[in-house]
């Protein structure tokens, strides 16, 4: 049976439509899913909405409307855009089905049962854009850093989660990479915010209406952050279905931003271990996406919609460019203009003018270089011939650097093989032998380098395929491949 791999992006607020900048993740973590797929295990992708909050509310509010009707809506445009970005998600997620609040309840009553919360009096800030409390030490000139307004002043009885008795085991866990965090510089802000001290948390809110009732407290309303992050659970089967629960959890891989790290690297560990569950294997952090050296945030609307990119350069150049541009786990600030120079640069005079090339010189040539019936030459002669030499290494390079979740390295040795190919053509000079007078020796150089180059051609295209799934099949179809009779990694 295949090893399962169970991977999740975080769940988007519903407060307004997805942006470019959810996007960016949701590729991320679909370029992952892909991958592993292709590899042979029973990958589990997950994304989904959060849908309740003092912040949905408010947006509802605003838009004359029910919340349960607001978030209807908006979690329908974020199925659609992932629908039209291709991404391949095996579940969507809502924090407002039955599946998810039964599991969510479940869960509560482990925590009360555990007997790891308590009643106490909050006296304090609170940030609606974050949903979260935030201490002044948090703030910039008296607002929130991320979204440039003042917090609201909250006085209310919450219950309380005893965060401070597993700051040790979380600590223990994280140094010795049981959970691993990555990149570095994640792990030690991690490690640095447990040596600085953590109080106990707020796991309800009193005065808000738009959420999930305590089951043991109906008057109490479950903070939304703690019911948010059970949304990993509950979607796979915590107290609805206990046998793909049990196949899937714990994690293997949870991929976030870095604005909700101490969410899931703190919170989420402690109350897994409070009700006898296991942390999830990896959080990997990915930095803002910006916009004119601005966090991207529906908050402060300066948001770009990636249904509009995608209509405008493609699905597969939007994907391209997310990935390709910036070092994933840094910051990067997004540019039109900087997307059409790579879409120029890279794709039409890059991977679509050696495609045109080859497949052009093929059909001058007649066509007679067929890859199933020619395998065996090939392998025979790729220690003379210095193309198939590079694929070998293109790949294990690619496989390292995907399986490190650094895409624009894996995407740049895809890149340095496409310049091969055209110093190849450039050095080998096909089109010579195409035109003169064949001999036996000629035809069979002429056969041998096209074979190298459609050959090549064919392993691009596979290495491509998670990042641009639909431009890798016409290439694959264009020479006469498919999925269906190529792996990844193939021998030559």
């Amino acid at each position: 049976m295949p090893k399962k791999f169970y991977i999740t992006t975080p769940i988007y607020y519903t407060n307004n439509p997805p942006h470019v900048g959810s996007a960016y993740t949701t590729i991320a973590v679909d370029v992952l899913a892909r991958y592993y797929r292709q590899k042979g295990k029973k990958v589990f992708f997950l994304t989904g909405t959060d849908e309740h909050g003092e912040k949905n509310a408010q947006a509802a509010k605003k838009a004359n409307k029910s919340p349960q009707e607001f978030v209807d809506e908006i979690a329908k445009s974020f199925k659609e855009t992932w629908r039209a970005l291709d991404i391949s998600n095996d579940d969507f997620i809502r924090t407002t089905e039955p599946r998810h609040i039964k599991g969510a309840q479940k869960f509560l009553s482990a925590l009360k049962k555990s007997g790891k919360i308590y009643q106490g009096k909050y006296e304090g800030l609170y940030c609606i854009g974050c949903e979260k409390f935030i201490t002044k030490k948090e703030l910039a000139d008296g607002k929130c850093p991320d979204h440039q307004k003042a917090p609201k002043k909250v006085s209310e009885t919450n219950y309380f989660f005893k965060l401070s008795d597993f700051l040790d085991r979380v600590k223990k866990l994280i140094s010795h990479d049981k959970i691993k965090i990555e990149p570095l510089e994640r792990k030690n802000e991690v490690l640095a915010l447990l040596k600085q001290g953590l109080e106990d948390f707020s796991i309800s809110r009193q005065k808000v209406k738009w959420g999930i009732p305590l089951p043991f407290d109906k008057k109490q309303i479950s903070y939304v952050w703690v019911e948010a992050l059970v949304n990993y659970i509950t979607a796979i089967g915590y107290g609805s279905n206990q046998k793909k629960f049990n196949q899937l959890w714990p994690a293997d891989l949870h991929l976030i931003g870095k604005d909700i790290l101490k969410f899931h690297a703190l919170y989420w560990p402690a109350l897994l271990l409070a009700v006898g569950l296991k942390p999830p294997r990896k959080i990997f952090v990915h930095g803002f996406l910006t916009a004119d050296g601005q966090k991207m945030s529906k908050t402060l609307g300066n948001v770009i919609d990636p249904i509009y990119l995608a209509d405008k350069y493609g699905v597969d150049a939007l994907r391209y460019f997310l990935l390709r541009e910036i070092p994933f786990g840094q910051d990067g600030d997004f540019s039109i203009k900087r997307l059409e120079e790579r879409y120029n640069a890279d794709l039409a005079n890059g991977l679509g003018n050696l495609v045109s090339r080859v497949l052009t010189l093929s059909e001058k040539a007649g066509n007679f270089p067929v890859i199933a019936s020619e395998r065996k030459r090939a392998k025979q002669s790729r220690r003379k011939n210095e193309l198939i030499k590079g694929v070998k290494s293109t790949q294990k390079k690619y496989k390292k650097a995907l399986e490190k979740i650094k895409f624009h390295e894996a995407l740049e040795v895809i890149w340095r093989l496409i310049s091969a190919c055209d110093e190849f053509i450039e050095k080998n000079k096909p089109w010579t032998l195409i035109s003169e007078q064949r001999t036996a020796n000629s035809e069979q150089k002429l056969k041998e380098i096209l074979l190298s180059l459609l050959l090549s051609l064919k392993e691009i295209a596979v290495l491509l395929r998670p990042f641009m799934p639909a431009t890798s099949e016409k290439i694959l179809s264009q020479i006469k491949l498919n999925k269906k009779t190529e792996v990844l990694f193939p021998r030559l």
